[in-house]
């Protein structure tokens, strides 16, 4: 019997006493208690609804009825493990492979990102037979960059995570994130995509040196965490060059950022050209909308590597026939709503009102991004492009007082992150930007008013 509904206070005081410390809350002096959702609304316990922007796992839209039909039917059926043939497991592989390049053909089921990520892993140590992995990072100092999942092996890969823990393990390899706006090379230099490969290669160079070889160059085909990083046309297909000469693998980690989100195409590797295909493909968070549900693509020649172990690879979850009724119903609802199409015009009104804004508001140093995956750029001074932290936390916390729900990531929590779920649309753009705007001219407001130059951005 299910208890009685609790209070905010009660719930979280419930929380503090049984659920690690280490589990974060959004907003967490004043966490907001979710109830239920539809769409791209968020609604609370006294019924109250929030406009979601931050929400890229329930990508089709909270509790879309299609999904859910499709996990009550086929749960009233059957879900067992894919040691049993089933239809669901072939019809989701088969499906899933008309979305990629043809020689991304062979695919395992699991049930998250970190079980994808650690997977994609060990299919490229045993297809190459070496052990070092090259990952991306803005710099020594920064706190926030490349996240691949919370499994040992993937901290160990996560600048994100291994800086806070035991620090780097000798055979991984860190090279600059390819960030034209506040990286190494930005977007002045006359060859960015040239310099920020080079990068990759000297570091190949410099492990050779030392009898390291790589197995794999790991990376976020959009970096998220690093701050919603857009990286030029053409740095993949030059860092592959280098990475495949090396006899290692490229591994394109779509977890964030795949199924249709960037709206030119489905996958967000693609935004780097034709031209370009990954070794292994890994994806999570969204394809499930909610439900866990991961995925690893990747070629006949490197699966036959892994199988010539002689290991079995099973997941007892990995693939049910639930988890792919979900997956297909997913990829049902982009294709009738056409999310992909409407991810593209979505996002360019949202980027042109961002860009509007930038005009008006001297602390938003860059508006990027592509479809419904942009990043917001606060700085405090032009010239240094200093991250205006302070500032950027006091912003999504007075939306959240307006009912939206936004966050920060990057290497100084100043960027401001869009990956609402498909559905949402022109009016909710336009209600984000008009509210934006009316928050930082009130805060500029408050900075005249009180002299405090200093601490001000503008």
């Amino acid at each position: 019997m299910r208890p009685a509904p609790r209070s905010r206070h009660q719930t979280l005081a419930l929380r503090r006493q049984l659920i690690g410390s280490s589990c974060k809350l959004f907003f967490s002096n004043d966490p907001v208690k979710i109830v239920r959702a539809e769409g791209q609304y968020m609604y609370d316990e006294n019924g109250r609804r929030y406009l979601d922007c931050i929400n890229n796992v329930a990508h089709v839209g909270h509790c879309h009825p299609e999904v859910v039909k499709a996990a009550h039917e086929q749960n009233q059926l059957l879900n067992t493990n894919s040691r049993y043939l089933h239809d669901n497991l072939v019809d989701y592989a088969h499906r899933l492979s008309k979305t990629l390049p043809e020689k991304l053909c062979i695919f395992y089921f699991l049930n998250s990102g970190s079980e994808a990520n650690d997977l994609a892993l060990r299919l490229a140590r045993q297809y190459t037979k070496h052990d070092d992995v090259i990952v991306l990072d803005h710099s020594a100092n920064c706190f926030l960059s490349a996240y691949h999942g919370h499994l040992t092996s993937l901290i160990d890969i996560s600048p994100y995570k291994f800086r806070n823990l035991e620090g780097q393990k000798e055979w991984v390899h860190v090279a600059p994130v390819p960030d034209t706006y506040r990286g190494l090379y930005r977007e002045d230099h006359e060859d960015s995509v040239t310099a920020y490969a080079n990068e990759v290669k000297n570091i190949i160079e410099k492990a050779h040196e030392r009898g390291r070889k790589i197995a794999a160059f790991f990376v976020e085909s959009l970096p998220s965490v690093g701050g919603q990083i857009i990286p030029p046309a053409g740095y993949f297909q030059k860092v592959a060059e280098h990475v495949h000469r090396a006899g290692g693998v490229f591994i394109a980690d779509e977890i964030q950022v795949g199924f249709g989100r960037v709206g030119k195409h489905f996958w967000a590797f693609q935004l780097q050209g034709e031209d370009f295909i990954p070794d292994i493909v890994t994806m999570g968070k969204p394809i499930g909308n909610g439900h866990p549900i991961a995925c690893v693509a990747t070629t006949k020649e490197i699966a036959e590597a892994f199988a010539a172990t002689g290991v079995e690879y099973f997941n007892t979850f990995g693939g049910n026939p639930v988890s792919c009724a979900i997956g297909l119903a997913v990829l049902d609802v982009i294709e009738k709503e056409n999310l992909q199409a409407h991810a593209t015009e979505v996002g360019n009104f949202l980027m042109k009102l961002l860009k509007e804004q930038k005009i008006k508001h001297s602390i938003i140093g860059d508006v990027r991004g592509s479809g419904l995956f942009i990043g917001v750029d606060l700085i405090k001074d032009p010239s240094e492009r200093t991250p205006a932290t302070a500032e950027a936390e006091y912003l999504i916390t007075r939306l959240k007082e307006e009912y939206i729900l936004l966050s920060t990531d990057g290497p100084g929590r100043n960027v401001l992150k869009f990956k609402p779920p498909m559905c949402f649309n022109m009016e909710d753009a336009k209600f984000v930007v008009d509210t934006i705007d009316k928050l930082l001219t009130e805060m500029e407001k408050e900075c005249v008013k009180q002299e405090k130059t200093s601490t001000c951005s503008t």
